[in-house]
This record gives structure tokens, C-alpha cells and sequence, in this order.
């Protein structure tokens, strides 16, 4: 998975689906903000591309703002679209799988 820096978010507005670009064949992240209570991360997902199953000690909010993803939450199977959220629980086993080429924005609240 390919890492961005952040960008400088205070000098003016953005489009969050243009702060990031899919790339073929790929998963990229951009962290737009990362401080001791939690994360704000931007993804996007090729076509075919997934985060394996995993879990995480925080609760996670995932936006999608382009496209359309698999999530899977323990044995619940989930498709989220442009303009949806869907909350990720703690420790809960969870994956996502691109339907379509998708960007998503993740947040992590370390509460």
C-alpha cells in the first residue's frame, strides 16, 4: 500500500476526493490527520483491491465518498456507496473489497 504526506489543509478548501488519486492496481492512502485521540485517513482502491481481514482497538468511521465497497463486519456482509458511511466496531474482525475503482475516508477516534 502506497503512503502519502499530508497535505496543508489549512490554506483554503478542499474536495476530499481529490486529494487522492487511484492508482491500477493498487491501495493508496493519504493520512490527513494524525494526533493522539485519532486518525483521519483517505484510501482509494482499484478495482479488485481489498484490505484483508483484520481488527482494530477503536471504534472506525468509514465514508465513502466515490465508488462502491464489499465490508464485511465479523459474519455481516455490507455494500457502501458513494454519499454512505457505515461504522466499524472495535475489535470486531473486518474487510473491504472494491467493487469499483473507490475512495473512502477513515476515522479513528483512540477514545
Amino acid at each position: 500500500m502506497e503512503r502519502n504526506t499530508s497535505p496543508d489543509l489549512t490554506s483554503r478548501p478542499h474536495k476530499l476526493a481529490e486529494l487522492i488519486v487511484v492508482q491500477p492496481g493498487a491501495v493508496v492512502s493519504r493520512t490527513l490527520l494524525n494526533k493522539p485521540v485519532g486518525t483521519v485517513t483517505l484510501f482509494a482502491f482499484d478495482t479488485g483491491e481489498s484490505l484483508s481481514e483484520h481488527t482494530a482497538p477503536y471504534d472506525a468511521l468509514v465514508q465513502v465518498l466515490e465508488g462502491e465497497l464489499d465490508i464485511s463486519i465479523a459474519t455481516d456482509k455490507h455494500v457502501v456507496a458513494a454519499g454512505q458511511l457505515i461504522l466499524l466496531p472495535a475489535n470486531v474482525p473486518h474487510a473491504l473489497y472494491a467493487r469499483v475503482p473507490s475512495k473512502m475516508l477513515l476515522t479513528m477516534i483512540r477514545a
